[in-house]
């Protein structure tokens, strides 16, 4: 049988498993067999998934579980998409148990992160149900890398997703992540023009591979053109590690000088991650400049947004999901047991 869920279209035997390692062929059905089972419950700030303009401030419980269906030379959670001892998951959790912790440590959202839920589709979404029962809201932070039928369900049960939009060439996805470029382009266009996802897109800039001017433009250009200036985009510090051990880590500067660009290009809201630069987590007014949320790292120092999330002095509304008043989790990490 061929897995239908990503572009892989792994070709499975009975007892065989795909790529990602955690989908299986069992007599002819296709098991997830990491259903129930999380490498690690954490409860994080929102901005460190990143996401800047959903519900700034509050707190989010971030899980995942192990594999992935991309590989990433660059892997920065390596150890948890590579995995291939079952015994690593030592967290046992159903949706309800997971959507009830959420709830009891006043968790705005759940997140599933460190390796990516589209290969846990089927526990992520059951999560996503079970949160919704209670009021919460749900985020995927994502490669983007599945089929479009799948691409449908899933994100159907999502509030948000900050999608890794890796490189803008596909030399660079083919090389150094065993994907390609034009599947995340259509999850992308996907998720901001079919559905009500609010959508953030992070870049993990990596010196000498995909970091030229050229490619910075070109990949901003296509953000302005084919999803509009108002998805946010965060340029994330590369450190070496997994198979990159001799790239040196991503200067700051370099952040800075992509973020000039994206902007120069029409991009209103650019960020930058994995860095101290107060101006590069700022978020500003597209319309007068107004300085409307200051952080540093992921606390935030001012918040001058209305109740209706709107600029204070020329009434432009930020784009995005923002409660009257903000969250205050600011830097903290919180290790839960379900």
């Amino acid at each position: 049988m061929v897995c239908d869920l990503c572009p892989r279209d792994c070709a499975l035997g009975d007892g065989q498993r795909g790529l990602c390692f955690v989908r299986q062929n069992v007599g002819g059905e296709m098991v997830l067999t990491t259903y129930g089972r999380s490498s690690g419950l954490c409860i994080d700030p929102i901005e460190k998934k990143p996401l800047n303009h959903f519900y700034p401030g509050s707190s989010v419980l971030s899980l995942g579980t192990a594999g992935c269906n991309l590989s990433c030379k660059f892997c920065q959670n390596w150890d948890i998409s590579k995995s291939r001892d079952m015994d690593t998951l030592t967290t046992a959790a159903s949706p309800e148990a997971i959507a009830g912790a959420a709830r009891r440590h006043e968790c705005k959202s759940v997140a599933f992160t460190y390796n990516d839920p589209t290969i846990f589709a089927e526990y992520a979404m059951d999560i996503a149900d079970a949160c919704h029962e209670r009021g919460l809201k749900t985020v995927a932070v994502t490669a983007g890398y599945i089929h479009a039928q799948a691409r449908t369900e899933f994100y159907a049960k999502l509030d948000a997703a900050n999608v890794d939009l890796k490189g803008f060439s596909d030399h660079f996805y083919r090389k150094l992540t065993g994907g390609r470029l034009a599947a995340v382009l259509e999850t992308l266009e996907y998720l901001v023009h079919e559905t009500e996802v609010w959508t953030e897109i992070t870049t993990l800039v990596i010196p000498g591979h995909n970091d030229s001017d050229t490619e910075l433009r070109a990949q901003c250009e296509w953000i302005v053109e084919r999803l509009g200036p108002d998805v946010p985009l965060h340029f994330s510090a590369f450190h070496p590690d997994f198979k990159l051990l001799d790239i040196p880590p991503t200067p700051t500067a370099t952040l800075r000088r992509a973020r000039e660009i994206a902007r120069a290009s029409g991009i209103r809201h650019v960020y930058t991650g994995n860095v101290h630069d107060v101006a590069g987590d700022t978020s500003s007014c597209a319309s007068c400049g107004e300085q409307l949320i200051v952080r540093d790292w992921y606390t935030l120092l001012r918040y001058r947004l209305t109740a209706t999330g709107a600029c204070p002095r020329c009434a432009t509304p930020l784009a995005g999901h923002f409660d009257a008043q903000p969250g205050d989790f600011g830097r903290k990490r919180l290790r839960v047991v379900v």
